[in-house]
């Protein structure tokens, strides 16, 4: 006997990268933790934004209880992979992105809008088409298939962000 169908959270922020891993060990070598895009939006509403469960659960729409469960899946799961030496993923979980107005909701470009699944180019391709410096606020081209934060810029030698990043 099957449970009533999961509801889907809803996302406000797609992250520029999407992998993270011990420095000095080839990606091949180690094993995974994948970190679902609910769980990384639960951790940046808890942590980054400091909302109670409450608020939170309100704007992922979904129950207090259900938040709690997903905020605590996120935190074994970052614990583990610090602990052990994991490569943390992020993709994947039942969710949708398109209730917010385009600026309220910066979603990489390459990137479908959907109900269900996401669905994506891959990692490493970012999705803004400018990198932003935040210390000078100047704007540069994005290079396409580099991360932003890997580029620094040339005025105050500042990681620079992609345009839909914080």
């Amino acid at each position: 006997m099957r449970g009533r169908p999961q509801r889907k959270r809803l996302i406000r922020f797609m992250p520029e990268i999407t992998y993270f891993k011990p420095a000095g060990i080839p990606l091949r070598n180690l094993p995974e933790v994948i970190l679902n895009f609910d769980e990384l939006e639960a951790l940046r509403l808890a942590e980054l934004e400091d909302l109670d469960q409450e608020s939170a659960a309100k704007k992922m729409k979904i129950s207090r209880i259900t938040f709690q469960r997903i905020l605590h899946r996120a935190h074994k799961k970052i614990a583990e992979s610090l602990i052990f030496g994991k490569a943390i993923k992020i993709e994947g979980g039942e969710i949708m992105t398109n209730e917010q107005p385009e600026e309220d909701n910066p979603i990489p470009s390459g990137i479908r809008r959907t109900w269900g699944q996401f669905t994506g180019r891959g990692q490493g391709l970012g999705g803004s088409k400018v990198c932003v410096c935040p210390s000078c606020k100047k704007e540069f081209p994005h290079n396409r298939g580099m991360p932003c934060m890997q580029i620094k810029c040339p005025e105050c030698n500042t990681p620079l962000r992609g345009k839909f990043c914080r």
